[in-house]
């Protein structure tokens, strides 16, 4: 059994990982099984967006009970090139506060390259650093052939997989207008050597305030299963601006000692206004 600790920071970030995972809405496959490697076309697929450009950044306090034990950073610092492709450069780290080193230190780092135009991912990379722990998984993805690469070997992915951070900012960039409380989306993600199936249910829409101000959000929940990407703790609750940019404002995690509040403390580098923010 996890002691207190670790308790806290494993929930602290399935928590964050969990609003990553919620929406691949036109990412299933149409019309029966994938067409075998040999006979898939390069799926350069294109999607409009407003919802978030290079330069943005989001700051959030990770709260257990009145203690901020970390803070994690969700930016896009920059473009890159994958395979000749214009990519977000997409980097969401979580760091304990210092205070907190003494008892568990936390520095884990997630980036993802996502194409541009099409909003699914060439690469993926996570390096782990919490207490002694270390892991450090590397993904590329092949959508020609629909492999995902890893230094395992090759495993076969549906089209438009995505990894836990594309399929963030993929969400973003959909809409849920129309959408009935308890209404449910079914997504697939890549990790490690497994395409993973999850499930997101709309809850419905509240206006809350956190300090980086009031927003009305859609309400959002991930329902992890055992044995898949992440193992269910508790219920997590995700609120998204109820706007076209989709931003997290807070995440709400249930576990055996209590809960973890993540929110939105800042945010700069914007594309446009939150048209969501009530003051």
């Amino acid at each position: 059994m996890m002691d207190m600790k670790t308790q806290l920071t494993y929930s602290l970030l399935v928590a964050f990982s969990g609003l990553l995972v919620v929406s691949l809405l036109h990412a299933q496959p149409q019309g029966g099984p994938a067409p075998a490697p040999d006979q898939q076309k390069i799926p350069y697929r294109k999607i409009e967006q407003n919802a978030f450009d290079v330069g943005e950044e989001l700051v959030f306090d990770v709260n257990f009970g009145f203690i901020t034990a970390g803070e994690a950073r969700m930016t896009i610092p920059r473009f890159s090139t994958i395979n000749g492709r214009k990519c977000y450069n997409v980097d969401f780290t979580v760091a304990s506060k210092s205070f907190f080193d003494t008892f568990y230190k936390v520095r884990d780092h997630y980036e993802s390259h996502i194409d541009v135009e099409g909003l699914y991912p060439w690469k993926f990379v996570q390096q782990i650093r919490e207490g002694g722990f270390k892991r450090d998984f590397m993904a590329t993805f092949d959508h020609a052939r629909l492999k995902a690469v890893t230094k395992d070997g090759e495993y076969p992915i549906e089209p438009f997989t995505q990894d836990i951070v594309s399929a963030f900012y993929y969400m973003r960039t959909q809409s849920y207008d129309g959408f009935r409380p308890g209404q449910k989306v079914y997504l697939k993600n890549f990790y490690k050597d497994s395409t993973y199936g999850l499930t997101v249910k709309f809850l419905g829409r509240e206006t809350i305030k956190v300090e980086a101000g009031k927003f009305n959000c859609i309400l959002l929940e991930p329902i992890m299963k055992e044995g898949g990407l992440f193992k269910a703790s508790g219920r997590i609750i995700v609120w998204l601006t109820d706007d076209e940019k989709k931003i997290p404002v807070q995440v709400d995690a249930e576990i055996p000692i209590g809960s973890i509040t993540s929110e939105l403390i800042s945010y700069k580098g914007l594309k446009s206004p939150i048209r969501a923010k009530v003051q």
